[in-house]
């Protein structure tokens, strides 16, 4: 027999749906909010109640934003020849966290994995491959100017790959670096594959050890990934 209100009870298990959280968790969230005063409870409703109401896709890269384009895409001050892309929009925060990188994002919606059937046409790489199809209708190997001969390229310089590490997330950075080559190729008649790599790199994070870990517990992929990326000291 539940001695639970039905209110609780109902509560403690739409908290238990959340990923990472337990029974136990919920419940002591729950007898939380129960502690909290009637207004602390209206506001976080509120919140919930108003969270996908005020929210939308951004057009662009496909991050949650309340605007479109996101805040993001609308920045000026952003370097627009990079893009980085990820498979969720919490990855976002991750990167931004880091301070170091300055340039634009392509959100996938996940990753292809065959177990969970999902393919590459359930994730957004169309969409990429026509961002960076769009700035390379323009492609020109070099520009007479004057006496001068300045050399172009795509405006889009770099794509970088940052899906997750696993094998679903090698599986589709590898499927997405061919599927630009490829799709690039077709579009430029008069570019090699050669040029093309020199004028629009598509590039992979580096892997490696975790800061504050061991050799003697690392897996034999991580230590190859970490020699691989290994630089100048």
């Amino acid at each position: 027999m539940n001695i639970l209100p039905k209110s609780v009870q109902k509560l403690i298990d739409e908290f238990s749906k959340l990923p990472g959280i337990g029974p136990k968790s919920a419940a002591r969230l729950v007898f939380y909010l129960l502690s909290k005063g009637e207004v602390d409870i209206q506001e976080l409703g509120k919140a919930i109640y108003h969270l996908k109401r005020n929210l939308k896709k951004c057009s662009i890269c496909f991050n949650i934003s309340e605007t479109d384009p996101c805040v993001i895409c609308q920045d000026q001050r952003r370097d627009k020849s990079k893009i980085m892309v990820l498979q969720s929009s919490l990855d976002i925060l991750a990167i931004e966290k880091t301070g170091e990188y300055h340039g634009l994002y392509h959100i996938l919606g996940g990753e292809i994995s065959p177990v969970d059937d999902i393919g590459p046409e359930d994730l957004r790489i169309k969409e990429l491959l026509d961002r960076v199809k769009k700035d390379f209708h323009n492609f020109k190997r070099s520009e007479k100017q004057g006496s001068r001969t300045i050399e172009r390229g795509p405006y889009i310089s770099e794509v970088i790959l940052a899906t997750n590490p696993s094998l679903e997330g090698e599986a589709t950075a590898m499927y997405i670096s061919q599927q630009i080559r490829n799709t690039l190729f077709e579009e430029s008649h008069k570019a090699s594959q050669s040029e093309i790599r020199k004028n629009l790199k598509v590039t992979r994070i580096a892997r490696g050890l975790p800061v504050g870990s061991d050799l003697e517990y690392a897996d034999e992929i991580t230590l190859s990934r970490a020699l691989e990326g290994r630089r100048e000291y």
